[in-house]
């Protein structure tokens, strides 16, 4: 839009000099006093000056900006939020974003003699204390509380979506999701998911599993809200997590959702996005780890949890300060008001022109009508007035959500 309007206002700079000057020649040929000609020309030229034309787009956006920040909408792509209003699918990711992120242990399973369930816990806690995942900090809190000392992991790594792994005294331990032990052929004990809200990881030393914890995460009370909200708005929702089957549909028919992907490799949500928007979806993908920045710069519209990783802000085209999913209906309604406003401004900018500038050449001569330069000039004041005014009047329309 702002380049439409630089565009609009480099052409009505060069119409306001040709028709100055065509109408300077039209009087002089008609044989009127060059001076009378030459103050047709300046009410012309005055009129049309496009300066109204290159406020009608900064104005609104200084203004969407600031309603979007005191909202708890950071923009850091104006152009993103600008096509906003044209999503028709929203992918989200799980963990932080439509829950809380906040994991507790719930339960802790041995499933070797020779360890004991804080065993267990001890050795996980080891590589998570590495990791800045939720689940780890859920597992390095319960080994905090049961008074655990956990000892230094060497050679810690990351083993992209499916967990982390580490030598903890001359052990070789791994703490993963059941996507590693499928990948591995390992059997999944039958009672490992008890609970469809839980999430669990395996622990396996020398590529045995030995036992497994299990966590709980709780939705975000506002998800329910935002979800209604895309329902009315005829936006489909989605969710991509690294989570288990079984906990991705429990939250998905919580939360009503169109569909879910679970046990999902940050690879497979940017595949997700591309066949979203193969299907013709103008997609928004909404993350707040690590693994969701390839998805998060894939999507047309990118949307970062304003409490996640540094490196999802980072891709991120907007940022949830207060990490509400709702947030993001707001965003839409932003998307369309800001942009409701800035063809206002441009339609007022320039149509004016279609009156003013016939009046300011003096067509009405012969039925004894002459807009002075005086006048011209209190024209053109007033058109960039009225665009000034109607910018502002976005703070009203939006600042009600």
């Amino acid at each position: 839009m702002q380049n439409l309007s630089d565009r609009a206002a480099k052409w009505l700079t060069y119409s306001s000099l040709a028709i100055g000057f065509g109408t300077l020649g039209i009087w002089l040929i008609l044989g009127f006093p060059f001076v009378y000609a030459l103050e047709r020309m300046v009410t012309v030229m005055v009129i049309t000056c496009p300066h109204a034309l290159g406020l009608a787009i900064p104005l609104v956006v200084a203004i969407s900006t600031s309603v979007s920040a005191q909202n708890g909408l950071l923009i850091r792509n104006r152009t993103a939020f600008e096509e906003s209003r044209k999503i028709s699918a929203i992918l989200f990711d799980k963990t932080g974003t439509l829950t809380k992120g906040d994991f507790g242990v719930t339960r802790i399973e041995s499933l070797e003699e020779a360890y004991t369930s804080n065993e267990i816990l001890r050795l996980a806690s080891a590589l998570e204390q590495s990791s800045e995942h939720p689940i780890a900090v859920g597992v390095i809190t319960k080994a905090k509380e049961n008074n655990i000392t956990i000892p230094n992991p060497e050679n810690f790594k990351s083993i992209t979506g499916k967990g982390v792994e580490g030598k903890v005294e001359d052990k070789e331990i791994k703490v993963v999701s059941p996507g590693y032990l499928n990948e591995k052929n390992i059997s999944i004990p039958k009672d490992a998911f008890s609970d469809a809200a839980e999430t669990v990881v395996f622990v396996l030393i020398n590529e045995k599993l030995v036992g497994y914890i299990a966590l709980a995460d709780e939705i975000r009370p506002e998800s329910s809200d935002a979800m209604k909200v895309f329902k009315e708005s005829n936006i489909k929702v989605y969710m991509a997590t690294g989570d288990n089957e079984i906990t991705a549909k429990e939250v998905s028919n919580k939360l009503g959702l169109d569909g879910y992907y679970s046990e999902v490799l940050p690879h497979q949500k940017v595949e997700i996005v591309q066949d979203l928007q193969k299907k013709g979806e103008f997609v928004a993908m909404t993350g707040d780890g690590v693994n969701d920045a390839p998805a998060l710069a894939q999507a047309n519209v990118g949307i970062a949890v304003g409490s996640g990783s540094d490196i999802a802000a980072e891709t991120a085209d907007i940022i949830l300060v207060n990490s509400n999913p709702k947030d993001i209906a707001n965003l839409i309604e932003f998307g369309k008001a800001t942009y409701s406003k800035m063809i206002q401004n441009l339609i007022w900018a320039t149509g004016y022109n279609i009156l003013a500038i016939p009046l300011a050449a003096g067509v009405f001569y012969s039925y004894g009508f002459v807009l002075g330069p005086a006048v011209g000039a209190v024209f053109m004041s007033l058109s960039t007035i009225i665009v000034a005014i109607n910018a502002q009047l976005l703070k009203r329309k939006i600042g009600k959500n």
